[in-house]
């Protein structure tokens, strides 16, 4: 009789046991998945490179960290197309010129683009013949390329010649380094500042699909 109390007791903590380390590994789980949603949503966000049009400053297969919290996180909770809770915190500064960011494109907002800030609201901005005119300023721009060297007229394209326009209230202007293969706000108008997800700060990784291999080089390169 002792002995079988003594089985059961033993059974009793063995299975106690075994339900404790079960719970503390689910708990350990969840907390995981609970930091990783919370630091991507609200502090810090893997992006990669899908396009050429930030060459040279930005390569495809660049893979970046983009912070989050610069420009005010958000907490953007939704489901089939439908938008159930929304609120972003207060920025540490707004965008500024010649910052990097990502934000949603506004005409398909599940897609996120990458573009440089050359101008905010109530700067003009003006192109005339590839060069870039802030407040009737020519602007240098040791980053930028220009691959092609004909010239559009206004009356064909954007591209080459646009503007005078003045940026409005809660917008900014953004534009691709490689400015003669960029879709940005020459096209489609000035970025609503609701758009925006963060700054883009440093290449964690890079990759040379045509060569498969790394782009070692790039590698922690702040991104300017």
């Amino acid at each position: 009789m002792d002995s079988a109390r003594i089985a059961a007791k033993g059974g009793t903590r063995r299975t106690a046991r075994t339900k404790s380390t079960v719970r503390e590994y689910v708990e350990a789980i969840v907390l995981a998945i609970l930091l990783t949603v919370v630091i991507r949503g609200l502090v810090v966000q893997a992006f990669r490179i899908p396009t050429g049009s930030m060459e040279p400053t930005l390569l495809v297969g660049d893979f970046l960290f983009v912070n989050k919290l610069v420009y005010g996180s958000e907490i953007d909770i939704g489901a089939a197309g439908h938008r159930f809770i929304y609120y972003r915190f207060p920025a540490i500064h707004p965008p500024r010129r010649m910052d990097v960011i990502v934000f949603r494109y506004p005409d398909d907002p599940s897609r996120d683009f990458i573009k440089r800030c050359v101008a905010v609201e109530g700067q003009t901005v003006q192109i005339k013949d590839k060069v870039l005119y802030v407040n009737d300023q020519p602007q240098v721009e040791p980053y930028v390329v220009h691959s092609d060297d004909k010239i559009l007229p206004a009356t064909i394209s954007a591209r080459d010649n646009f503007g005078p326009v003045v940026v409005p209230k809660g917008h900014i202007f953004m534009m691709g380094d490689n400015r003669d293969n960029s879709h940005d706000s020459r096209f489609w108008g000035p970025l609503a500042l609701n758009l925006v997800k963060g700054k883009a700060m440093i290449i964690y990784w890079s990759w040379d699909a045509e060569r498969n291999m790394p782009r070692l080089n790039r590698l922690f390169r702040p991104i300017r």
